[in-house]
């Protein structure tokens, strides 16, 4: 093998440990509930409350 082809090598190992940290940071059961929260607020912004429309 060559130098590039050892540089090639190398990068792709690097940038896929890179993603594979990215994922289990994601998907860590600690995070998961810490992630989830803005989901929640915006589907409890797409429900209006009663005193936003008062006239209905």
């Amino acid at each position: 093998m060559d130098s590039a082809s050892i540089y090639y090598l190398g990068v792709t190992l690097f940038l896929f440990i890179v993603f594979a940290a990215i994922v289990a940071r994601t998907y860590r059961k600690a995070h998961r509930a810490k992630g989830e929260e803005p989901k929640f607020r915006m589907m409890d912004d797409d429900q209006p409350k009663k005193h936003d429309h008062p006239e209905t």
